[in-house]
């Protein structure tokens, strides 16, 4: 009899757990990779970035998982060896997947962007910068993830996509709903417009005020749902390298003696320290399309000293001259060289170049202009010995142009942008919104998740956990029983 319940025990537990219901259950969404490099004229960098593979309206919600420098100099310096422009690479792939699950790699997107530096480069060697791309993309194709391929970005693309990379990260476009567990759009979103400097470029983008304007450089986006016309322009051979190389040919092709044919040049400058030597051999400037022009004097080994003289005012007004103001006539809707550009509006991140400078020099947002000119003006009073002892630790090749830089960066956004006394503290000096890196990577990536399907969320037949739980209960209880009847 005890036998006999025992298995009627068990009969009833099987049944139990028959008609037990069952729902389906929605699996957490699974997560999404890529990598991005920005090959930039004076180094390369990697981003990984990750999200969710469900997406919001299409756009996916994007994050930073890690970054990484890359050895080297910018992969356009390997003009003349190309293979060691994909071996500069190798290093941050190695360290990219080491974050990303070996399930997922294959899966991977992988690009890489080339900036102003390449783009200086096919204009002054298209072979040689096409050898380049091939040796990178042949170096990604040798590691397991899905390589999208390399190419070189218009600088108007680099503009828009680091106002995208702006907005997103300053919750512009989405905002987390803690109340409702969702992103929804901000209700009165505050547009940042986005100001890039780098090496060899120079970018501007933003929304401008009305609709319908004519605008002779727009990019048009679609975002979590919602389309965006931006104004946006970039300045190549306008970035703080190659306007230090303008201004040092200038001053050698108006000052230089050239009946000195035995002896070197020395000439003296006011964009540099005072006391501090630069030594520049005349061929470097047949190197860049920027300063190779029809007046350079015959060049051969020839080298030329420029001597620092420290004078922020005078070297203000050499900046300028590098600047075509005159072409814009009396158009308020002009910048410089005769470009376009409708009146900025609103707030603006200024990153990269902007902000190193202005970091090292310890300017902040909310000075006046005046308080601004007068730092930059005693910083370029001191000496090179000065300033060598007291920044042990900074770049040296570096140091003694930031005297240079920050009046160049004055000239471009007070003279070309038009911004001004009052629009200035609309300017935010930044290089980072919360823990990611600005830049147009991120922004590059957010724009291709759109390209990229997303998943229908995954199901799974579960049971309900209430009556999951009585059934377990049940179970128990009945195998209870059943052995105290056996034991009895």
């Amino acid at each position: 009899a005890a036998i006999l319940g025992v298995l009627v025990a068990l009969a009833v537990v099987a049944l139990v757990l028959i008609l037990v219901k069952t729902e389906d259950v929605t699996l957490p969404p699974t997560v999404k990779y890529g990598l991005v490099f920005d090959a930039g004229s004076s180094h390369t960098s990697l981003f990984v970035y990750e999200w969710d593979s469900d997406k919001e309206n299409d756009t996916g919600v994007v994050r930073q998982t890690t970054s990484c420098d890359a050895q080297g100099q910018g992969i356009s310096s390997y003009a003349n060896d190309p293979p060691k422009a994909g071996d500069s690479l190798r290093g941050c792939l190695d360290k990219a997947l080491k974050v990303i699950p070996a399930a997922s790699q294959r899966d991977v997107p992988a690009y890489l962007g080339a900036t102003a530096g390449m783009r200086l480069l096919r204009e002054q060697n298209s072979s040689a910068a096409d050898r380049v791309l091939a040796e990178v993309a042949k170096t990604m194709r040798e590691y397991p993830v899905s390589f999208r391929g390399a190419r070189i970005l218009t600088g108007e693309e680099e503009g828009a996509y680091g106002w995208i990379t702006i907005n997103y990260l300053l919750d512009s476009f989405m905002k987390y709903s803690p109340r409702t567990n969702t992103w929804v759009r901000p209700e009165a979103a505050n547009i940042f417009g986005a100001l890039d400097l780098g090496g060899a470029s120079t970018q501007i983008s933003f929304v401008p005020e009305g609709s319908g304007v004519a605008w002779k450089a727009a990019s048009e986006f679609t975002l979590y749902g919602f389309s965006y016309s931006i104004y946006t322009h970039s300045y190549l051979c306008y970035g703080q390298n190659e306007v230090l190389r303008r201004l040092a040919k200038e001053l050698i092709v108006v000052r230089g003696n050239w009946g000195e044919l035995g002896s070197a040049l020395m000439i003296p400058t006011t964009h540099l320290l005072m006391y501090y030597t630069e030594t520049m051999w005349l061929s470097s400037f047949r190197t860049s399309p920027c300063t190779n022009g029809s007046n350079l004097p015959p060049l051969g080994d020839r080298s030329v000293t420029l001597e620092g003289r420290g004078d922020a005012s005078s070297c203000l007004a050499a900046i300028r001259k590098l600047f075509n103001f005159s072409a814009c006539g009396q158009s308020q809707d002009c910048t410089f060289d005769g470009v376009y550009q409708p009146p900025v509006r609103g707030q603006f991140i200024a990153f990269s170049a902007f902000y190193y400078n202005f970091k090292f020099l310890n300017l902040t947002e909310g000075q006046s202009l005046a308080t601004v000119r007068e730092n930059i003006e005693r910083f370029c009073m001191r000496t090179w010995e000065d300033l060598s002892s007291s920044y042990p630790e900074e770049n040296p090749e570096r140091l003694p142009k930031y005297c240079a830089n920050a009046n160049y960066i004055l000239t471009l956004l007070l003279d070309a942008y038009k911004f001004n006394e009052t629009s200035w503290n609309s300017i935010f000096f930044q290089m980072k919104a919360g823990s990611t890196e600005v830049g147009w990577t991120l922004g590059y990536m957010l724009n291709l998740t759109n390209m990229i399907p997303a998943e229908a969320p995954a199901r799974r037949k579960g049971h309900i956990p209430s009556l999951w739980a009585a059934a377990v209960a049940f179970i128990v209880l009945t195998l209870a029983l059943g052995l105290t009847a056996l034991l009895l």
